[in-house]
């Protein structure tokens, strides 16, 4: 039987990985443009020197660390799913399934044969809708696509009882990427509106509609309609106001008296008491909405949704409509990645712990596990003696803060048990069919969870992923081991004053400390430990960090959402003082040593600015000030520093330099 570990054995002897040098290539000092005063530009001071020797590529809509590190990822799972591909391994196993997948998905002459048919079954059953009941009967069995039509349907701990796995309800339906993309009335949201009314009618081209020009337009009436009872992406992170727990049998009579949700949940298998809603007033107009809408209007929105949602596994011509919109507008991208990128992208996203699992034998030894691991408990040390000196939090308040830190759960690298994908059906009859069966899996895997008690040790990103989280419902922080990785280095290779300050650990403890982090508890329930004078006093140093990064403005008119990215920039500049104080614990940081040219405290703030270098074109960067909650990386990393005295006095940034912020404007949080 065909070993994972024998091809990783095969993708290395053909890569050559595995002989770097041993000798520190010092990335920090390199990416310096050493022309720029820090104190003018410390964003392009950090990074200048990389910025002018590699231009964003015409494949890609931004150009920095996180590409990197995905390439140098997806280049080594590459050979791997090729390897697989070759083995002739048995049905069913690992091996075969990642074989299976990345043949048939690099196959493009298979996909030109196959056309639209892997989306016949539920097109046909689209076309067969007459009236609100077969419209409703038709979306939820579009719901196990993880297409989520109109809503989604998902299972997930109850906020408020995290031992429960609940159902919940939340708005959707939108194919622009949030409410204000619809009712802005810039200029540039104007342009992007009509380029994707372009988007719907050459879907619905594609499907030989004679009047799509017309349908198209009534799509997008539609879907403005939805924009306007939808909540903002603000709103959206108010963990209380999105917590409506309502009996099943009241949510068609109080919501949606379309809908019969008793009956259409059981459909799923799902037989709840109760259903939390997270905006009641969204399905209560859709519900509005779904009588008044023609029913042909219903349809075709359901046709080119379901299309849009495969339409990148399909052929050229449905590839190049999403390409059009979704990437090159929408983007700003110039031409289409590799196929090879597209295709590891999906398999990531399909049957990305299978691939994990390799990647974590081979590329995260049990070193680097220690390490981080260690790391881990010298930044929740620090992190405590922050609550404890605080002078603005009570007694009681700073024993629950401590308490919840102390219960915070940390997971490191890779899960210790790996998702069984056996039951997940992956075959050589076309890339797009693998992918409807990995998201008709998922959505299953899902929905069996109801009524089982939560599993914590569950994993809900990749260890391959460049990226970390913190689930506040189970009082956890994730690291995969992706999010340590500097390209072209073994973690061996990478100094502490590098690591301490490159690592996002600090960042992710302080989110159960952030404006949605802190109304959970130690236990992972959405519940309110704190005073209230504690929590005015709260709500009143966050403001001086909202008013801060709303004063950024990175597109001419269009400023930081401070109040949306609050969370992100607390857990930024909260992180960054954690970590830099368990940092100065170390010999590292008390020997002084300078690497590369650069002084400990130097390379600590470097190394936190590498995890955000990025340049990124201006669609993509007015698409992320509009739908994320994550600041753009130059504002991540200069906003956080600018109130940080060691940052001044590591790089001698007087008071005359723009960089630089008075003292009494510095923010005082954790």
């Amino acid at each position: 039987m065909v070993n994972l570990l024998i091809l990783v054995a095969m993708a290395m002897s053909h890569s050559g990985a595995g002989r770097l040098s041993l000798q520190l290539q010092d990335i920090l000092s390199a990416h310096i443009d050493p022309k720029v005063d820090p104190g003018v530009d410390f964003f392009r001071y950090a990074n200048g020197g990389w910025f002018a020797k590699n231009p964003i590529p015409d494949s890609e809509s931004r150009w920095g660390i996180s590409n990197l590190v995905r390439d140098e990822i997806n280049e080594k799972l590459r050979l791997v799913s090729e390897n697989s591909v070759k083995a002739n391994a048995p049905v069913g196993s690992d091996v075969r399934k990642v074989g299976d997948f990345w043949g048939t998905a690099m196959d493009e002459g298979r996909a030109e044969t196959v056309g639209l048919a892997p989306l016949k079954a539920e097109m046909d059953r689209i076309d067969e809708i007459h009236d609100l009941d077969s419209l409703v009967s038709c979306t939820f069995d579009l719901l196990r696509y993880s297409a989520s039509p109109f809503y989604g349907v998902y299972v997930y701990q109850d906020e408020k009882q995290s031992g429960i796995m609940a159902v919940h309800l939340r708005q959707g339906g939108l194919g622009l990427p949030n409410r204000d993309y619809y009712l802005d009335s810039g200029q540039a949201y104007t342009e992007l509106r009509k380029g994707y009314v372009d988007y719907l009618r050459s879907l619905l081209e594609l499907l030989g509609d004679k009047d799509a020009q017309t349908e198209a337009t009534n799509v997008m009436s539609f879907e403005t309609a939805l924009a306007g009872f939808s909540r903002s992406v603000q709103e959206l992170r108010d963990p209380q106001a999105n917590y409506n727990r309502l009996p099943t049998d009241k949510l068609t009579e109080q919501l949606t008296p379309a809908i019969d949700w008793t009956a259409r949940l059981a459909t799923l298998n799902l037989h709840p008491t109760y259903v939390i809603v997270g905006q009641p007033e969204f399905f209560k107009g859709l519900g509005d909405l779904l009588k008044t809408t023609p029913i042909q209007t219903l349809r075709d929105y359901l046709r080119v949704h379901f299309l849009g949602t495969f339409a990148p596994y399909l052929n050229k011509r449905a590839e190049a409509i999403d390409f059009a919109f979704n990437h090159q507008m929408l983007l700003g991208q110039k031409v289409p990645q590799p196929r090879w990128k597209r295709v590891m992208e999906a398999e990531n996203e399909s049957i990305g712990f299978v691939l994990g699992r390799v990647y974590v034998r081979e590329y995260f030894p049990p070193s680097a596990k220690r390490r981080y691991e260690e790391l881990v408990g010298a930044i929740r040390r620090a992190f405590a003696e922050r609550i404890r000196r605080l002078d603005w939090m009570s007694p009681a308040t700073k024993a629950n803060a401590l308490k919840k830190l102390a219960a915070m759960k940390a997971m490191i690298g890779y899960p210790d048990v790996w998702k069984d994908y056996s039951k997940l059906q992956i075959e050589r009859s076309s890339y797009c069919e693998n992918v409807m069966n990995a998201g008709r899996w998922a959505f299953e895997d899902m929905v069996s969870k109801f009524g089982k008690p939560n599993d914590p040790s569950e994993w809900h990103m990749t260890p391959q992923t460049f990226d970390a989280y913190y689930n506040p419902s189970n009082n956890q922080i994730v690291l995969p081991a992706g999010g340590f990785v500097v390209p072209g280095l073994r973690d061996a290779q990478i100094d502490d004053a590098f690591a301490f300050g490159y690592a996002v650990i600090g960042h992710e403890i302080t989110h159960g400390f952030d404006d949605q982090g802190r109304h959970f508890d130690s236990k992972g329930n959405l519940t309110d430990w704190w005073t209230p004078s504690d929590a005015s006093k709260f709500e009143k140093r966050t403001k001086a960090l909202v008013e801060q990064f709303s004063a950024y403005e990175p597109l001419p008119g269009v400023h930081i959402n401070g109040r949306a990215t609050l969370g992100e920039n607390i857990a930024d500049y909260g992180g960054l003082l954690t970590d830099l104080d368990a940092f100065k614990t170390t010999m590292a940081y008390k020997k002084g040593k300078k690497i590369g040219g650069l002084t400990p405290i130097q390379r600590f703030f470097l190394g936190w600015n590498l995890g955000w270098m990025e340049q990124e074109r201006e669609p993509n960067l007015r698409r992320q000030l509009l739908t994320v909650v994550h600041s753009p990386a130059k504002w991540r990393v200069i906003g956080p520093l600018s109130n940080i005295p060691d940052f001044y006095l590591a790089f001698h940034i007087r008071p005359s330099k723009p960089t630089w912020r008075s003292p009494s404007q510095w923010v005082h949080i954790w």
